[in-house]
């Protein structure tokens, strides 16, 4: 169960490093972009947030559920700026990508019923330090 948690987490983080990397660095980043990227990062660390806040109960589950499904909608917010702006392969990567968001998320939450805080709290840094690069990166310069 661990074993795919990682890999699922692993592959997202992959598509993430090329679509940051690779699409993002070659072509321009409107002000909703550079915005909105960070943004869908901060709604997946307030799903693995209440994780560590909350206690071990089907309520705590079914609040994150909503946050996750809160995040699975938001982070679609910017396929119609991507619709002028993404080449085909950059699109289909964003659909590589709501695939895996759910999936993901689920993982985790079933991490955390099972008693795995500790992955939990590894992703939730992740997740952060990598929401802290996008804002940093695409609003206050490029960083090597």
């Amino acid at each position: 169960m661990i074993g795919f948690v990682l890999l699922a987490a692993g592959l997202q983080a992959l598509a993430m490093v090329v679509d940051e990397g690779r699409f993002h660095a070659r072509r321009p980043m409107p002000r909703w972009e550079r915005l909105g990227h960070p943004l869908d990062t901060a709604t997946v660390a307030a799903c693995y947030a209440w994780l560590l806040v909350a206690p071990h109960t089907e309520g705590a589950l079914g609040v994150y559920a909503a946050l996750a499904v809160f995040s699975c909608v938001f982070v679609t917010k910017d396929e119609r700026v991507h619709t002028r702006l993404c080449t085909g392969t950059e699109h289909w990567l964003h659909a590589v990508l709501f695939i895996l968001h759910p999936v993901v998320l689920a993982g985790f939450a079933l991490a955390w019923w099972t008693g795995h805080d500790f992955l939990v709290a590894a992703q939730l840094s992740l997740t952060m330090a990598f929401g802290t690069y996008q804002l940093v990166r695409w609003n206050f310069g490029r960083i090597a």
